[in-house]
């Protein structure tokens, strides 16, 4: 193999929200720091700082059992909108030194190197410069560990093996000894499910991993995907699989102090209103809704609705309290930990509006209608002046510290859905 051939440089930020809160408060730095959806002892940990990670605390850690730990941890409340505002200028910063092929999520990113970008040397260096130019322009505390490889999933997998703020290359001849230490759950791609399917076959090691033929590959992981593992292990080029929206959802772990059904209808509602806003601007109508209720660990309920196609916040509220009232009612739940709103079965609006309204009595359609008009005005209101400037029904004031745009790693919110 020719070690110019390298094509692929992967950005992985070390702690990122934690290292956020850390840039912007000095004197909370190389301290242990946990970040929480709510400050109470009885959360998990969405984050944490490396200072923390070194005592064993780690994302969902419970913070009473991680205080037992480090009785001095400092807990943050996530500010997502923050981290979000911060990606956006290392987005830009990156971009000013090579162009980021794909945003992996919240805290990664791949670049495409092309033409001298691919001999090593000029490799290292544009990586060395996007270290710098984020130190410099973004922030000072900002670190990252960057992988070079002949494919993504190597360059990805060569960011993990230093950190924090790394930076190494991995070429198809390193495969597999440079990485045989690692565990197999370390690889992206496995996680506890396939390690153990994987168990079962006798594959305990990278190196036992990698002498596996395309075809065993295949049967492990019980369809093609097991060879285009294969081919990414070995360094091959993989095309990507694209994937559609299929559901759009928010979830909520309730502050104790909003455990009650009668407080929790009020979180549910938000979450709803959120979903079904963010619905609308995807232009999608869905034909289903499922609420699930997560009563303690291991516990939960769960409930749905279908309907025809609707896209507007009142039906979805109606649909979302017959359920509501099914599940509390059927399990007489008296306090409730988390609540999850999930709308599937998605249709864009311009695949189903034909064949949608043809079917649609005229009355019904009308009101469908005038609820999406109002919807809409909504959340134009909303984006204007701030979400809840109109909302359906009251919703108590001190609701919005309960429930928010939240960052999933995989998702990047757009800044709009802040104001829903």
């Amino acid at each position: 193999m020719n070690k110019k051939d390298l094509k692929w440089l992967y950005l992985d930020f070390n702690s990122y929200f934690a290292t956020i809160e850390q840039q912007i408060n000095p004197s909370i730095r190389e301290k242990p720091v946990a970040i929480v959806p709510t400050l109470t002892n009885y959360t998990c940990a969405i984050a944490a700082s490396y200072e923390a990670k070194k005592l064993g605390i780690k994302t969902g850690t419970m913070i009473y059992q991680a205080k037992k730990v480090c009785p001095n941890l400092i807990c943050i409340k996530a500010d997502h909108e923050k981290y979000i505002a911060y990606h956006h200028k290392l987005i830009e910063e990156i971009n000013r030194h090579l162009p980021i092929e794909n945003i992996c999520s919240i805290d990664e990113v791949v670049c495409k190197l092309i033409g001298i970008e691919c001999n090593p040397k000029k490799a290292v260096s544009i990586a060395t410069s996007i270290k710098s130019g984020i130190l410099k322009n973004v922030g000072d505390y900002i670190s990252c560990s960057i992988g070079i490889s002949v494919n993504k999933f190597l360059a990805k997998t060569a960011s993990n093996l230093q950190k924090p703020n790394g930076l190494k290359i991995l070429y198809k001849e390193d495969i597999p000894n440079r990485i045989k230490h690692l565990k197999l759950s370390d690889l992206t791609g496995i996680g506890k499910r396939m390690e153990h399917r994987l168990n079962l076959a006798n594959i305990r090691t990278i190196s036992s991993l990698y002498q596996l033929s395309p075809k065993n590959m295949r049967k492990i992981w019980g369809s093609v995907q097991g060879e285009r593992f294969w081919n990414m292990l070995k360094g091959n080029e993989v095309d990507e699989i694209t994937t559609k929206t299929s559901t759009i959802g928010h979830s909520h772990v309730l502050h104790p102090d909003w455990r009650n059904p009668s407080l929790a209808k009020y979180i549910l509602r938000r979450l709803v209103l959120k979903a079904a806003s963010r619905l609308r601007r995807k232009a999608y109508f869905c034909k289903k809704i499922k609420i699930y209720i997560k009563i303690k660990s291991g516990l939960y309920a769960e409930d749905k609705e279908k309907f025809n196609k609707v896209n507007d916040s009142i039906t979805l509220l109606e649909k979302s309290n017959l359920i509501w009232e099914r599940i509390i009612n059927q399990h007489n739940l008296k306090k409730i930990k988390q609540i999850n709103v999930v709308l599937y079965e998605l249709e864009s609006f311009n695949s189903v509006q034909i064949n949608f309204l043809e079917k649609l009595n005229y009355k019904f359609e009308s009101l469908l209608k005038k609820r999406r008009n109002l919807s809409n005005t909504m959340d134009v209101i909303n984006s204007r002046f701030g979400r809840d400037s109109i909302t359906i029904g009251s919703l108590p004031k001190s609701i919005n510290q309960f429930s928010g745009t939240k960052v999933a790693f995989t998702r990047i919110p757009d800044i709009k859905e802040f104001y829903e």
